[in-house]
């Protein structure tokens, strides 16, 4: 242990790797001195900016597991490390899907996202992280500013992933690596995560002239090994984690660093009145933001349910012709509810009656959705204000048909195709 900072040092280390303090015991060991501050500074450094308070690190963790436990409990499955919570879960608690954003103008998906995990790992590692990572950016740079970074970068994270759905960029190595061929839910706080990396990234260059040897090694260019590392296991797994929303979030934090100064030692604990009045601004955001989930959880479209259902890499030919006829069903429905264009129903029931038949589930799943589009094919109501109380019940009908479909997919449906894909930052 450090009696500089309190630090743990390792067995046989001659100094402090945070603070460069000399840890040597023998008598004759001469303390080494630091390149950028005296020996007498270097203990002092650290210990006036390591004994900060974290409070608002805490309270993103227990945020976060709040809401996993909220997601968990509403899902109704067993808990499982690495089972994620149904698609249909994430998109209710505020999932970014570009068509809810777009058609819907959800706009409050630019900020819940970083709230959300996909199952118990994912929950497990980006909380082990903030736990790393959040402390140091909230002592160095006080619970305003930190706020704000994680909010901010996290937002960014998630706008980098709306603007990298682009389904014909999304080909090659680096195209697969930053873009994505299908809307599917993302969600995660790995974009504000990666936001705080890039602001201690920029912090250990942006001050290196002041600061003890042990920070310009933990910071600055000392985590580029770990942004690398991080950035080929995306590489490795594009096309289940959210690459553009980690760059998103990277590029943001360390944008943030460039123009944000540091709390140095022996500052007043005090704050600018305008960093805390934003702070509250960004927490007032994001509770408003899941006040609006709250009250759109069920507010979906047919176009919506329909967009945001998982993708599947079918491998049974069978399947293949079944899923085909489901889709292009879906997509007729969805035209003759919204547009009042019937004009695909006749060749899309046609289809259905076509397609070869799995199992029992997806004959009656079949059935139920040919009866849904007769009903859509059917006259218009008389009046306005029927038309749209029967495209409501319509609509009603359909996402629980649709939550009955994806949970076949889920099961049954694993013995002919792919397993859902749901993209994780």
């Amino acid at each position: 242990m450090c009696r500089g900072c309190g630090s743990i040092v390792g067995g046989g280390e001659a100094q402090c790797a945070v603070c460069g303090a000399s840890v040597s015991t023998s008598a004759d060991a001469k303390p080494k001195r630091s390149r950028s501050t005296t020996d007498g500074e270097t203990p002092g450094f650290a210990r006036a900016v390591l004994d900060r308070p974290y409070k608002f690190t805490i309270v993103l963790l227990f945020a976060n597991i709040f809401i996993f436990i909220l997601m968990w409990q509403t899902s109704g499955q067993a808990l499982s490390m690495s089972e994620p919570l149904p698609f249909a879960i994430l998109i209710a608690f505020g999932a970014k899907v570009n068509l809810l954003i777009q058609a819907g103008h959800q706009w409050w998906r630019f900020v819940t996202p970083m709230f959300l995990h996909v199952n118990l790992l994912h929950l497990i590692v980006n909380m082990y992280s903030l736990w790393m990572v959040g402390p140091y950016v909230e002592k160095i740079y006080g619970s305003a500013k930190f706020v704000l970074f994680w909010i901010l970068t996290g937002m960014c994270g998630v706008v980098a992933s709306y603007l990298s759905v682009r389904p014909a960029l999304a080909t090659g190595p680096l195209g697969a690596f930053i873009f994505k061929a299908a809307d599917v839910p993302s969600a995660g706080a790995s974009g504000a995560l990666f936001g705080l990396v890039g602001v201690l990234f920029v912090f250990g260059i942006k001050f290196r002239h002041e600061l003890p040897e042990g920070f310009k090694r933990a910071f600055g260019t000392g985590l580029l090994p770990m942004i690398l590392l991080n950035l080929f296991i995306g590489y490795v797994l594009r096309g289940y984690i959210d690459n553009a929303a980690h760059l998103g979030g990277l590029v943001s934090g360390a944008l943030l660093a460039l123009v944000v100064d540091y709390r140095r030692p022996g500052e007043r604990s005090g704050v600018a009145i305008t960093w805390r009045v934003l702070q509250w601004l960004a927490l007032v955001l994001v509770a408003v933001s899941f006040l609006k989930t709250v009250q759109h959880a069920r507010d979906y479209t047919p176009a919506s349910i329909a967009a945001a259902a998982p993708q599947t890499a079918p491998e049974n030919p069978d399947y293949l012709y079944y899923a085909k006829a489901i889709n292009d069903a879906q997509e007729a429905f969805v035209v003759a509810v919204q547009d009042r264009n019937t004009s695909n129903i006749d060749k899309a029931v046609k289809n259905l009656d076509a397609a070869p038949q799995l199992d029992a589930k997806a004959q009656e799943l079949r059935l139920r959705l040919k009866a849904l589009l007769l009903r859509a094919k059917e006259e218009p109501a008389p009046s306005p204000q029927a038309e749209k109380s029967t495209a409501k019940t319509l609509t009603q009908d359909f996402v629980a048909w649709r939550s009955e479909y994806n949970q076949w997919l889920k099961t049954a449906a694993r013995n002919y195709n792919g397993l859902d894909k749901i993209e994780t930052k």
